[in-house]
């Protein structure tokens, strides 16, 4: 597999490489070739996670400042500012006032919850919160979360109509929402800023199995696929939104992490994106 000059921009998201730091990103994400990364100063409780508040430990915010004067690599996005029952977004405030001072333009959401008018309410304050910092919230929609689908998307950022929300895709929830292409055609493209790219299996769970939400995680949270390895047709997918769309690449597999290190992980996880985006006319 050869390396390629793309003018698309390529993230490293922290899920594909959890335990680094925000500075250790910045750094691997140099080496490695990457344009951006993706960080997670908040904390979604998921296991192997680590306390990467920038907002609460200034020496990590000094290093991840200086590890981006060093390497001029930019934090595209931060996550997760999660909206559930019993959650206040007033919490991610801190957060966004971090990620500002960095230059974050960006920040990923999803919702939790069954309650529809809790989760607007919440929702718009979330955008009023973020757009105080200057933050577009990116609305993800998470096959095993409160929503779902695109269209759930959709209806939300037209019911509280913020300047600032977006949709976010994410290409495995995408397949596995059994989504089809065509719906991306309703989507006006300025509310695409970037998305998750990764691959994953054919075989999509079935809600009826009592192992449906168990199966869903495991894929997404630790057995994702390299891009053009698995049965998502993410051209599809890509084509039908703007050319400016950055990749973040969202690809945990613990497995390959384990038997290569997270660094080699890392380095394939971009060399197959861009040889698939090549073959595939995209750049």
């Amino acid at each position: 597999m050869s390396e390629q000059i793309s003018k698309r921009k390529y993230s490293l998201a922290q899920l594909t490489a959890l335990p680094w730091s925000p500075p250790e990103m910045i750094y691997n994400a140099r080496i490695l070739g990457y344009d951006t990364v993706s960080i997670r100063p908040i904390s979604m409780g998921v296991k192997g996670e680590h306390d990467f508040d920038l907002a609460v430990h200034k020496d990590l915010f000094d290093l991840t400042k200086q590890a981006m004067s060093e390497t001029g690599v930019k934090i595209n996005d931060i996550e997760l500012a999660k909206i559930g029952d019993g959650i206040d977004v007033a919490r991610y405030e801190s957060a966004f006032e971090a990620a500002s001072r960095l230059g974050v333009k960006d920040v990923i959401s999803s919702i939790w919850s069954d309650n529809r008018d809790f989760y607007l309410e919440q929702f718009g304050k979330l955008c009023d919160l973020a757009w105080k910092w200057g933050i577009y919230v990116n609305l993800e929609f998470v096959t095993w979360a409160g929503i779902k689908t695109l269209s759930g998307v959709r209806e939300v950022l037209s019911a509280v109509n913020k300047p600032n929300a977006a949709i976010f895709i994410d290409t495995l929830h995408f397949y596995r929402s059994r989504i089809g292409i065509e719906e991306l055609d309703a989507c006006p493209k300025n509310l695409f800023r970037f998305m998750h790219i990764c691959d994953g299996p054919a075989e999509i769970p079935e809600e009826s199995s009592p192992t449906y939400k168990d199966d869903l995680i495991y894929v997404g949270r630790d057995a994702r696929e390299y891009v053009g390895e698995g049965a998502i047709d993410i051209a599809a997918i890509v084509k039908k939104l703007p050319d400016d769309v950055l990749f973040s690449i969202e690809l945990p597999h613990l497995k390959k992490a384990a038997e290569w290190g997270l660094t080699e992980h890392a380095r394939r996880c971009l060399v197959t994106a861009k040889d698939y985006m090549k073959k595939h006319g995209i750049n």
